[in-house]
């Protein structure tokens, strides 16, 4: 019996992670926990998000997992040193904005992070932040946008987005995409802001992932492909149709 990876959010923006892991480690199982409940993370204080997340850690654990990906920059910012420094013996993995890549790809253009407040507002991030400073980046707090995208409603999208993103059209050419939610409405962002380069971390967590397993030999090396078990903290059928109709999809389009 393979022993899976759990991967959790506050809701099912993760799924833009687990569809990165996938393709890397498609023989892996997988447990996904969107804990809709309690979304969205962004505004909620450290003590909060540290203790949502433990009991989630308390259920992988008991469900044998090999490892657990933190699918949440908020969760990554505000609870992850404490998870490592409690469960030593467990492999963690953390989401954080691609604002590195910035540094990498493309230091000399105008860069506008888009992340929850709580992201923004992290020690971890602002570490990441002043460490890798373009100079010429802008740092906006999206309160509410994770819950407009989980809600999937598109008219409200559209006016937020409208309202929130149209002073930076024209300014930026990078978008660094702080939230595992975002890179669901990457099309409605470029609507807005016009041809712009996104920048996401999720497929570097995926390698990182894997060099973790094969560095512990824990991989799965069967030739079956993976199954994909999803929980939500509210039991919302509808959560799960999305959340698998997101996976099926190579780009999804609220």
């Amino acid at each position: 019996m393979k022993q899976p990876i759990g991967i959790f959010d506050s809701g099912i923006g993760g799924v833009t992670v687990l569809k990165e892991i996938i393709k890397i480690l498609p023989n892996e199982d997988y447990i996904y926990y969107s804990d809709s409940i309690n979304n969205p993370y962004g505004d909620k204080t450290d003590k909060t998000i540290i203790n949502l997340c433990e009991n989630i850690v308390k259920l992988f654990i008991k469900r044998n997992c090999k490892a657990i990906v933190i699918a949440c920059n908020t969760a990554s910012a505000k609870a992850v040193k404490y998870l490592r420094e409690k469960y030593p013996n467990q492999i963690f993995v953390a989401i954080e904005p691609a604002y590195k890549m910035v540094h990498d790809y493309a230091y000399d253009k105008p860069t506008l992070v888009m992340a929850t407040k709580g992201t923004i507002k992290s020690e971890k991030f602002n570490l990441l932040f002043h460490k890798y400073n373009n100079h010429k980046t802008y740092l906006l707090s999206c309160v509410g946008l994770a819950d407009i995208i989980e809600k999937g409603n598109h008219e409200e999208l559209e006016k937020y987005l409208r309202k929130t993103l149209g002073i930076y059209k024209g300014k930026v050419k990078n978008v660094v995409l702080g939230c595992t939610h975002y890179p669901l409405i990457k099309n409605e962002i470029t609507e807005v802001l016009g041809q712009v380069e996104f920048f996401n971390g999720a497929p570097r967590l995926a390698v990182h992932l894997k060099e973790l397993l094969e560095e512990k030999n824990l991989l799965s090396n069967e030739g079956i492909k993976g199954k994909i078990e999803f929980i939500d903290s509210q039991n919302l059928k509808e959560k799960e149709e999305r959340f698998f109709e997101i996976l099926k999809n190579a780009e999804f389009i609220l």
